[in-house]
């Protein structure tokens, strides 16, 4: 029986010592063999690997995937005009030498993650204040992250290589401190103000022209209209008076008796005027005609008119 104890206990034991020397490495992951302080072993391809067991040797794990680090802080920077504004942004980045990194800045990757953002803020302190508010939220931006990207790299592949490799710096936000937005926003707006008086002022002056080029079209237009009415006028009573010359040099006594009815016509302005005729007069004798018979009518129509119109009284 203590045979059979033995000898299971020996079988757990060994069971357990092969156990601790074997371990997986994840695909996303770097494996790091270690001793006493010491890289013994770097794993960087998935699948069962062996050590030897602890205290002799441990393993730790590295991510080896894309990291992604964002602004832990809101310090104020200032700009090329000395305004004071707040950049919030990331950095992607992943570790690329583990043996590297361990040795420089530890196993741990929040302390990788700490240090990489104290050297992104000192790269974007040092080189903000060579653009002004308008170039950082500008297409100038650009250049800007580019620069910090350039510094950053410097720093983690300089003399003490951090085997990591920054693949990206982005701008996410720029604003101003809050305790001066509020005089921002106000200035903004005063200057939005004076564009659109500016504005205003310039529609106005061109709907003033555009009315005052419309008046002077329209007084053209009416001056011409009227001088060709004029003109048409008069070439009308032009003709009107050859025709009645011709037609009244052929006829004095009608044209005296037109005449005459003509002075009647522009004498009469309103109904209560009264006209006092001769009888014997030619208009009086063409009215007593027309009121008569057809063959009296015809025969005193036809008849000559004699003596000149008397004039017409009020």
């Amino acid at each position: 029986m203590n045979k059979i104890g033995f000898i299971a206990t020996s079988i757990l034991v060994a069971l357990v010592l092969l156990s601790s020397t074997l371990f997986v490495v994840d695909q996303r992951q770097f494996g790091v063999v270690y001793a006493l302080g010491q890289i013994k072993q770097v794993i960087t391809e998935p699948g069962l690997n062996f050590k030897l067991p602890p205290p002799f040797q441990n393993v730790s794990y590295i991510d080896k995937r894309l990291l992604m680090l964002s602004s832990q802080d809101t310090e104020p920077m200032l700009t090329a005009e000395k305004q004071r504004v707040v950049i919030d942004w990331y950095v992607r980045w992943r570790i690329t030498n583990p043996s590297e990194y361990i040795r420089n800045v530890g196993l741990d990757e929040n302390a990788g993650a700490t240090q990489l953002n104290r050297v992104v803020r000192n790269a974007f302190q040092e080189n903000i204040n060579k653009y002004t508010v308008r170039e950082l939220i500008s297409a100038s931006r650009e250049k800007l992250m580019a620069d910090v990207q350039r510094e950053v790299l410097a720093v983690v592949k300089g003399a003490k290589p951090w085997g990591v490799d920054v693949v990206d710096v982005r701008i996410t936000r720029v604003d101003y401190v809050e305790a001066i937005t509020e005089s921002v926003y106000r200035r903004m707006e005063a200057e939005r103000k004076r564009v659109a008086n500016e504005l205003r002022s310039t529609g106005f002056a061109e709907g003033e022209k555009i009315r005052a080029d419309a008046d002077r079209q329209r007084e053209v237009t009416v001056a011409n209209a009227y001088r060709d009415a004029q003109k048409i006028k008069g070439e009308g009573d032009a003709q009107a008076a050859a025709t009645y010359g011709e037609s009244f040099g052929k006829d004095p006594q009608f044209a005296q008796f037109y005449r005459s009815l003509d002075a009647y016509k522009q004498s009469f302005n309103k109904k209560s005027d009264v006209m006092v005729l001769d009888p014997s007069s030619d208009f009086f004798r063409a009215m007593r005609s027309s009121g008569s018979s057809g063959s009296s009518g015809s025969s005193g129509s036809n008849a000559s008119p004699q003596g000149a119109a008397p004039a017409p009284r009020r």
